[in-house]
């Protein structure tokens, strides 16, 4: 099972955060975080505080290749 993506967690990903840094990259671009349920809303809560354009997935989810606009 993946590990979460949060610095010092080894627990196993349940989330899979799919984002964007639109200042630097396309809609087409995709950055993958993975999450814990311990470290899920940190992750997204950082993301989302910059504006960064996201999405949440369970990590089992086949990868949504669809632009993240």
């Amino acid at each position: 099972m993946p590990q979460c993506s949060r610095a010092a967690c080894d627990h196993d990903a349940l989330y899979r955060i799919e984002w964007r840094n639109p200042r630097i990259h396309g809609p087409e671009r995709i950055k993958i975080w993975l999450a814990c349920s311990e470290h899920r809303d940190y992750l997204l809560g950082f993301l989302q505080s910059r504006e960064f354009p996201v999405r949440v997935h369970d990590v089992r989810d086949p990868v949504n290749e669809a632009p993240i606009q």
